[in-house]
């Protein structure tokens, strides 16, 4: 039996599919579904259960895992409630981690890019404290993955136990199907599809940083297949732990992408640049990518989907359909 904390959301519930594609029914998901149709997520799945993150505590009780996949967080970087924030996404990581460890049991867990902050550090995913310690994070969600960070491999360098294997995840811009609940924290392809099929203009921000062009702000845009085959991966490969970046190592464009989702419909390419809101301008990130080296080393050789193939199967596969989900 395997818990995915987060298994209905975006990148879990692509896991919890994976899963199943896999043969496995024993999946259960610690989520709360509420009133936005997160549930279509897994309508297409078999579960052994779906649990409350108030009951996990005394469900986990007594129970053997084969893993813990914890993706469960609040994840939007706009997120103001610290006490909310630091409760979920640290205290409650602290707690899986300790339980995983007394009951070794493997541990797969979600950092996250906003961990760089404004990049000024690079991209490197070196695991020493002491690199993790010159991170600035640029909001609380970001913040609240990084001490996660910390705590664990503080704990791992000072010799402290541990799960028999454990490992952080630093996602980048993951986009892909049944992301759609996520609003605006949806990808810039799903939440503009709308416009580009309608033959509307696309909105992007200008750019407010001198020497970069309006729309040529770049992300390390990873598609979501790519995610859990990581995942899968490091399942199968319980020798492997650590923490790692997971992106493509190529940044590319908003433009780009958006020029790839017109060619994948087939339509002129049409978009407007916008001037970016003043609250966020202060703390927007103009570039990321992911060093990937480290993950290859430890000896990942999946390789990751290039933009336009992915933009490609993404809409046509699933944003130009009825049934978006998978």
């Amino acid at each position: 039996m395997l818990l995915a904390t987060g298994g209905a959301g975006f990148i879990g519930s692509n896991v919890v599919a994976a899963l199943n594609d896999a043969g496995r029914s024993d999946v259960v998901v610690c989520d709360l579904l509420g009133h936005d149709g997160k549930w279509r997520n897994l309508a297409k799945r078999q579960l052994a259960d779906i649990v409350p993150p108030a009951q996990l505590a005394s469900w986990l009780e007594g129970r053997k895992l084969d893993a813990v996949i914890h993706l469960g967080a609040i994840s939007e970087t706009t997120a103001t409630d610290g006490d909310l924030v630091i409760e979920t996404n640290f205290r409650l990581s602290m707690r899986l981690l300790d339980w995983c460890t007394a009951n070794a049991v493997p541990f797969i867990y979600a950092s996250s890019a906003a961990t760089y902050g404004d990049g000024a550090q690079g991209f490197a995913d070196d695991a020493s404290l002491e690199a993790l310690q010159r991170l600035r994070p640029m909001n609380l969600y970001g913040w609240s993955k990084h001490l996660f960070d910390m705590a664990v491999i503080d704990r791992a360098a000072r010799g402290g136990k541990m799960p028999p294997q454990w490992a952080g995840l630093k996602f980048f811009n993951v986009f892909g199907p049944n992301e759609y609940h996520k609003g605006t924290m949806m990808s810039v392809l799903a939440r503009r599809f709308a416009d580009i099929k309608a033959g509307r203009a696309v909105q992007l921000f200008k750019s407010h940083c001198e020497g970069i062009a309006d729309g040529d702000q770049r992300r390390d845009f990873i598609y979501v297949d790519d995610v859990v085959r990581v995942m899968m991966w490091l399942l199968a490969t319980p020798k492997v732990s650590g923490l790692y970046n997971v992106g493509t190592g190529a940044a590319r464009s908003f433009k780009d992408m958006m020029l790839a989702a017109f060619g994948a419909l087939d339509v002129p390419p049409n978009i407007q640049y916008i001037d970016m809101p003043e609250p966020i301008r202060g703390s927007y990130q103009y570039y990321t990518e992911a060093e990937v080296d480290r993950l290859r080393k430890a000896g990942y050789n999946g390789g990751f989907t290039a933009l336009e193939e992915a933009v490609d199967t993404y809409v046509k596969g699933f944003l130009d359909r009825a049934d978006r989900f998978r």
